[in-house]
């Protein structure tokens, strides 16, 4: 409790003496619990019998003190469920109100289509009175109630003025509860049988009527998540997590199908470990949607009472099949989530992926300004080099800078690097211009050493340089960092390795860009720039008359006259066949 006796923190302990005094005897890494350590000016405890107790209490308080510093359970929407009314004349309806008094719930369901196709199903099969009035014993006896118009449509057998017996009725609803717990394969053997012994009477036409229920039902499981026969009332869990957030998937088995599939988050408050969420969730879904399962399947061991539930750590078989589709679910989960929150807030997805960088490399502060070198040249000629700059991730095109190569002769990209650095920021640091917060190459270990060469030994500057390397097939292989440089793991496919990747591309587009340009003015010039007369405006004119230098050397005097006008286009004309002439005199 802290000093105006508010909970700040619920917790439990085998030893609770050693766990409370390991909080003020010894120094802790994490901010938060030293923050949580300072507020701490009361202690209250509770003794209970077993740990099974002790996990459960644990939940029971978090969820009713919400303590500022536990992990609370985030639970933004109800999910709906299946309701079955206690009455004469039971009812099947979806609800998302659980508060019904008498009634049966089956869910809640995360994914409303499977509870509407669960609601078709009993409607087909048994036709429970899709109507909301009241119904009693006396009442049906007495004809108070009239048949509607869903009995006309064969909607329902009209139970309410005995059309349909009510033993029958209820015997309907009874196979309805089976399907909703998942127990298909008891109600598909009992139709199986009644068919049979209807066929064996000669009432085929009865025994048709129990053919197509049985098929439907038989149509239904197929479509269903079906594991295996064999594996009955199991809890399966998995949990992603990132430095704030906890992702934890819950999915429900009765009789090898899954009934149930959930996916929660936890928002971290002290740095807490997957173990401990897992075994949090564990407890808080299990008590919130009523499973007595006596086997979870978890991906490691976690700290949860044999008398809870037996633990299986499955490496191969059905039950690793159904610990991977939990893993599947709750990846999917956490990538949408990710996903929405990068298009409601796009500021946050650069700052999560930036802080993703800052970590990898071990940054002392956010990249929040990078810059990306490339060279592009043709066996030396045209040598150029370009500098693109990102803020927060997202191209500054107002900050790119082209480079035209000086002072060396020939291909040597590590000499035209360290030129176009030395260039870009001895000009910075004289001009008190913003530096970048990492640099990065576009290769691998030679192009980073020559940047650190002259950043770090010529000027003296501190700024991380990383690079990123590429494959025989030009493609980005890795992201380097370190002197000597180290490979940082960062998965192919990932946000951060699409993000870098086209980082570099943008380098590499922009340098041969230029470098195009160059060359191309380069090819144009060396027939027209030495002609008296001829300006850019009108080699652009000539150029998109006659298409390239070849055609207006092959032109004649009076088309170049046409173009140009009399004075100009005989000028023109005359100093392109200037040699010509001489040979004809």
């Amino acid at each position: 409790m802290d000093e105006e006796g508010t909970i700040i923190y619920v917790g439990k302990a085998k030893n609770l003496k050693r766990r409370v005094s390991s909080y003020f005897t010894k120094h802790h890494d994490s901010a938060k619990t030293r923050i949580l350590v300072s507020k701490i000016r009361d202690l209250r405890y509770v003794v209970v019998p077993t740990e099974a107790d002790a996990l459960l209490l644990e939940n029971n308080l978090i969820k009713q003190y919400k303590p500022r510093y536990n992990v609370l359970l985030k639970d933004d929407k109800t999910y709906p469920s299946i309701a079955i009314t206690n009455e004469y004349l039971p009812r099947i309806f979806p609800t998302r109100n659980r508060q019904m008094r008498g009634a049966t719930y089956y869910g809640p369901y995360s994914h409303v289509p499977t509870m509407h196709a669960l609601l078709a199903l009993c409607r087909d099969l048994y036709r429970p009175r899709p109507c909301r009035t009241p119904m009693s014993q006396e009442g049906v006896r007495a004809g108070k109630y009239d048949v509607c118009l869903d009995y006309h449509l064969k909607r329902c057998d009209a139970p309410c003025v005995g059309k349909q017996s009510a033993d029958d009725y209820r015997r309907a609803i009874d196979a309805c509860r089976e399907i909703l717990q998942g127990r298909t394969t008891e109600v598909m053997r009992t139709l199986k049988e009644e068919m049979m012994r209807l066929a064996e009477a000669l009432r085929f036409e009865e025994a048709q009527a129990l053919k197509e229920k049985y098929d439907l039902l038989d149509n239904f499981r197929a479509k269903s998540e079906v594991v295996s026969n064999v594996v009955h009332n199991i809890d399966v869990f998995h949990i992603e997590s990132d430095e704030k957030v906890a992702y934890i998937n819950y999915l429900h088995v009765v009789h090898g199908a899954i009934t149930q599939a959930f996916t929660f988050e936890y928002r971290k408050k002290l740095d807490e470990t997957d173990e401990e969420l897992l075994a949090l969730g564990i407890v808080e879904m299990r008590a919130r949607y009523g499973s007595t399962s006596k086997e979870i399947v978890v991906p490691f061991a976690v700290d949860v009472p044999d008398d809870v539930a037996i633990q299986t750590i499955p490496q191969r078989g059905d039950k690793r099949q159904l610990l991977e589709l939990s893993r599947l679910n709750v990846k999917q989960y956490k990538f949408d989530r990710l996903k929405q929150a990068d298009k409601l807030n796009p500021e946050q997805k650069s700052v999560r992926l930036m802080k993703e960088i800052q970590t990898d490399l071990g940054l002392d502060k956010l990249p929040y300004r990078i810059e990306l070198f490339d060279n592009s040249n043709i066996s030396g000629e045209d040598a150029v080099a370009a500098c693109v700059v990102f803020v927060k991730l997202k191209p500054s095109k107002k900050d790119y800078r082209h480079f035209h190569i000086r002072t060396v002769e020939g291909a040597d990209d590590y000499a035209s690097m360290r030129e176009v650095v030395r260039r870009r920021y001895e000009r910075l640091k004289d001009e008190g211009g913003d530096l970048p917060d990492l640099i990065i190459a576009d290769g691998g270990r030679g192009q980073m050493e020559v940047i650190r060469s002259v950043v770090e030994d010529e000027l003296h500057l501190q700024i991380p340089i990383a690079g990123l390397a590429k494959d025989d097939r030009h493609r980005t292989r890795e992201l380097l960092y370190g002197f000597p440089p180290q490979s940082v793991g960062i998965k192919a496919g990932s946000q951060l390795f699409r993000t870098l990747t086209a980082m570099q591309d943008e380098v590499h587009r922009f340098a041969i860009a230029f470098h195009r340009q160059k060359r191309s003015k380069r090819q144009t010039a060396s027939a027209l720039d030495a002609v008296s007369g001829v300006g850019e405006k009108t080699k652009a004119l000539m150029l998109k008359e006659f298409g390239s230098v070849k055609r207006i050397l092959e032109a004649t005097e009076s088309q170049l006259v046409a173009l140009l006008g009399e004075r100009r286009g005989k000028k023109i004309y005359n100093s392109l066949h200037i040699d010509s002439q001489i040979e004809n005199k």
